[in-house]
């Protein structure tokens, strides 16, 4: 009798519970993420997405349960080198409005265990910019001097600049008119493709998870309610997924009022 050689999921949680106060946020989260592989968690405001996220990061931690990474408990060894193997791509672009565009996206490029020579992190830099669709001119401008699709662009850059195994995009689309968003969702595809890497996303934008996702999983009330492939989001027979992806005010997920 042989084992089973398969790898283990590159982003395990088990049972994560995680409460502020009175407020029960997760309430037993279990999810797998497969190695290369594009998960999408969807869900309204406030239902934990973004706690979840930050848990596997280590930046909140969890009541009680177990996140792994690559088969390892998340966090165990060296935290710089744990880290490295993150991109992320922040929510309102997160991009230090005192630093030129090269350096916001080279950022992590000349820090610790990633350090880079100035020149080679500004090479790198541009080459990143270049992949999502700037020009190189733009490397010495400032935030404020871009537009908020450029400025995304840019945070998407960032992102990738060190090569990273895993790379978490918070709602990369807010605040993008559609047109930018599906630039966006592309870029973001297209490059989790190329570079092999495994990639979790927080959105309750429907034009993203279908666009980016090979996997959604339905996060309410604190657990997971639903996860599958992208292509049977529309017959899945999940009424409380059903409810989310067409808006409708009927339904188990009750509006907040």
């Amino acid at each position: 009798m042989t084992q089973d050689q398969s790898p283990p999921p590159m982003i395990r949680m088990d049972g994560i519970h995680k409460a502020f106060g009175s407020n029960r946020v997760l309430r037993g989260m279990d999810l797998s993420i497969s190695r290369g592989s594009s998960m999408v968690i969807i869900g309204g405001s406030g239902t934990g997405k973004s706690v979840a996220l930050k848990s596997v990061l280590g930046l909140i931690k969890p009541d009680a349960g177990a996140i792994y990474v690559d088969g390892k408990p998340a966090g165990s060894g060296d935290r710089d080198a744990f880290l490295a193997r993150f991109g992320m791509l922040f929510q309102g672009g997160a991009l230090f409005d005192s630093l030129p565009v090269w350096k916001n996206v080279a950022f992590r490029l000349q820090r610790g265990a990633l350090k880079r020579p100035a020149d080679e992190a500004r090479a790198i830099a541009i080459e990143k910019l270049r992949r999502v669709g700037l020009k190189s001119d733009v490397a010495d401008r400032f935030p404020a001097e871009l537009s908020g699709g450029m400025q995304k662009r840019v945070g998407l850059a960032r992102a990738i600049a060190a090569e990273p195994e895993i790379i978490f995009f918070d709602e990369p689309t807010t605040g993008l008119d559609p047109i930018m968003s599906g630039v966006i969702n592309d870029l973001i595809r297209e490059i989790v493709v190329e570079m092999g890497a495994t990639a979790m996303t927080i959105t309750h934008d429907m034009s993203s998870v279908r666009a980016i996702a090979d996997t959604v999983a339905m996060l309410h009330d604190g657990v997971i309610k639903w996860v599958g492939p992208v292509a049977d989001l529309d017959q899945s027979g999940d009424p409380y997924l059903d409810q989310f992806i067409h808006g409708r005010a009927e339904g188990p997920i009750e509006a907040v009022r």
